[in-house]
């Protein structure tokens, strides 16, 4: 940097009109110095002043009257000093001002670039202050770049937050894809199904598996549109946050003023094309002839419209010592529900029927094992299994109840009348063990769907809120578990030939509550 003597004394080789060093100095009668053209240009000025006033010739800087302009004569000594400032100045460039880098130089007047001007939005020096600036509004680099850097970041961040939603929708569509993907399952259901009618049903089956198809490309199209509009806005996102990281790392005040205004807003990201993919308006019809020519051939084709949702992203396999029976409240509010709510049953457990172990509370609408016999029942052929009957039962049409377990070990199903009483041998329960019952068994690990003495295992989430769904025309029995959505568990399918009552049973300290409706 300048000594304090050099900087003195440049001060006084400055021009007090152009406040530049000066150029072909001039000295007047006064003493005072200026530019020569500085000068004569003030004079020529005051020479225009409005009819009636006095011309004169005066010094602006004592402010001394001449009654002739002075004779203007290059001062020699001067000139010669101010030469060998400019030299010294141009020589010390490189080792003087070595700490204020080339651009940070105003081009205009060659002096540091100390302030920002906020109205013509570029850095100036001391002398753009005085004559270019001089009612502008000015700060200081440190203050405008904290303001500046405050905006870059919150839109960094803004930026981070957004690319992190589109990242998980990306991996939602992953999984829809899968999804989609997932109905060669359907098409070889069907095929199979319309081999039992190909004389009559050929036609019709080839333009059902082409529609599903036609359905399942549009539903995958819309899915890679998707993506791609997910992938195009990551990358406008990922080269918006190299703008911002490499600007907001320039060392350079004047670099990051001028690149700033070129860095381009974001955008509002374009909506995503609604993906909606749903057989079961394709299934339909087919089921309703299928039915009616046999009832026989529906076998698993309403489980091929129900295929099993995937699991949750990053919760990953669930191990048999993780599963417990969850919780959740309130009940899922989803179009599913929704449509299954419609047909929604009230029950009531017959006292009837109920083991002599199974307390029912007042209206009959909960069920508790406890430790001893219950006293003051009324008689009636009674199950000898911890097993209570509903009041109610169901034939033709659609029906839909929901229920809530304290814990594991319980099962809920649907029986025929001629349930029997009697414990069955090797099993602490009946529900299942013949053709005329179907069960669900809650168990602490899994689940065991029970019917004609067979167990399959379903390793599904454990739910205390269960919703049973009996379509009896199709012969339709299926489960579900009711959490942060409604997700389906397990499907029984047959022919139905008697009305259908609901039936528990209730392993020690376990409560059953059926779930009421208006």
């Amino acid at each position: 940097m300048a000594s304090p003597i050099s900087q003195k004394l440049e001060e006084k080789l400055v021009c007090s009109i152009c406040l530049e060093l000066f150029r072909v100095p001039a000295t007047l009668p006064c003493g005072h110095n200026f530019c020569k053209r500085c000068i004569s240009d003030h004079w020529n000025k005051q020479k225009q002043a409005p009819v009636g006033t006095d011309a004169s010739y005066t010094c602006p800087e004592c402010r001394r009257d001449f009654e002739r302009c002075p004779e203007l004569e290059k001062n020699v000594i001067l000139d010669s000093v101010v030469e060998l400032a400019r030299d010294s100045d141009a020589r010390g460039s490189a080792t003087d001002r070595c700490e204020v880098a080339s651009a940070e130089l105003c081009r205009q007047h060659g002096r540091p670039l100390e302030l920002y001007c906020e109205d013509e939005r570029r850095c100036i020096c001391c002398v753009c202050t005085v004559r270019d600036c001089q009612r502008h509004r000015l700060v200081l680099f440190e203050e405008e770049r904290a303001k500046k850097q405050t905006f870059l970041k919150k839109s960094l961040e803004k930026a981070q937050e957004e690319s992190e939603r589109i990242e998980l929708a990306m991996k939602e569509m992953e999984l829809q894809t899968l999804s989609i993907k997932d109905c060669s399952e359907l098409k070889a259901g069907i095929q199979s199904k319309f081999t039992h009618l190909r004389t009559a049903l050929e036609d019709f089956q080839c333009q059902t598996v082409a529609r599903i198809e036609q359905e399942q490309g549009a539903a995958l199209e819309r899915v890679d549109k998707n993506w791609n509009l997910c992938k195009d806005r990551l990358d406008v996102l990922g080269k918006h946050r190299e703008k911002v990281q490499s600007l907001l790392a320039c060392p350079d005040h004047r670099t990051f003023f001028q690149e700033l205004p070129m860095l381009p807003p974001l955008e509002s990201p374009e909506a995503l094309v609604p993906v909606e993919f749903d057989v079961t308006a394709v299934i339909k019809p087919i089921s309703e002839i299928l039915t009616s020519i046999s009832r026989l051939l529906l076998g698993d084709l309403p489980g091929s419209v129900a295929p099993k949702a995937p699991e949750p992203t990053g919760q990953g396999p669930v191990h048999p010592q993780e599963l417990a029976v969850k919780a959740v409240a309130p009940l899922p509010r989803c179009q599913l529900r929704s449509e299954l709510l419609k047909d929604h049953r009230n029950l009531t457990f017959d006292p009837k029927t109920a083991n002599k172990y199974l307390e029912l509370s007042k209206g009959a609408r909960k069920a508790k094992h406890g430790h001893g016999a219950v006293h003051g029942q009324e008689q009636g052929p009674r199950f000898q299994p911890w097993q209570v009957l509903c009041t109610q039962s169901y034939g033709p049409g659609h029906h839909y109840w929901e229920v809530k377990i304290s814990s594991h070990s319980v099962i809920l199903g649907v029986t025929y009348q001629g349930l029997p009483w009697e414990q069955q041998q090797g099993h602490r329960f009946n529900i299942g063990l013949d053709g005329g019952s179907w069960g669900l068994q809650v168990r602490e690990d899994c689940y065991l769907a029970w019917h004609k003495g067979q167990a399959e295992k379903i390793q599904e989430q454990l739910y205390k809120n269960l919703g049973v769904s009996l379509d009896y025309d199709k012969g339709l029995l299926s489960f579900y578990g009711l959490g942060e959505k409604m997700e389906f568990i397990h499907s029984f399918h047959s022919v139905f030939t008697e009305p259908l009552y609901p039936v528990f049973w209730l392993c020690e300290g376990r409560v059953v509550t059926l779930c009421q409706r208006d």
